[in-house]
């Protein structure tokens, strides 16, 4: 019997089938740059995942989102965060951005921050926050990517 593939709509699947999804995105473009990437089955020190790279030195351990995110959780850490935003996929050292962030915003003095969850997300990439991101952008493929 022959099967037809067809396309899925990524907003008709459940949260855990999203990150699944993501997962596999994230770990083909990173092959992209010579990564091989491990599925942890449990957070380990933060991380979802690691790539480990074909140079056999280097090593990154990646928090999956679906959207840019700061965390308390993540600082000190060495965790770097993955996430798409309009077709396009971002990987970015945690801790660095958050200087760089938190020296253009007052994110950190925001109630989510100081109250609730001590996390920072959004949803829409502003001008603002753009061009902090644009080195980190590893979709649509750039040259290159500095860990």
């Amino acid at each position: 019997m022959q099967k037809t593939f067809q396309k899925i709509n990524y907003e008709s699947l459940t949260p855990k089938q999203q990150e699944n999804y993501n997962f596999h995105w994230i770990s083909a473009i990173l092959a992209e740059y010579g990564f091989v990437s491990f599925r942890l089955s449990n957070d380990w020190l933060g991380a979802d995942f690691i790539a480990h790279h074909n140079d056999g030195e280097t090593f990154i351990k990646v928090q999956l989102k679906g959207r840019f995110t700061l965390a308390q959780k993540y600082i000190n850490k060495n965790i770097y965060i993955a996430f798409p935003n309009n077709g396009e996929w971002y990987l970015f050292p945690h801790d660095k951005m958050f200087v760089e962030y938190s020296e253009m915003s007052n994110f950190t003095n925001t109630r989510a921050w100081t109250e609730q969850k001590q996390a920072h997300s959004k949803g829409t990439i502003n001008k603002a926050l753009m061009p902090l991101l644009a080195p980190y952008k590893i979709f649509p493929f750039l040259d290159s990517i500095t860990l």
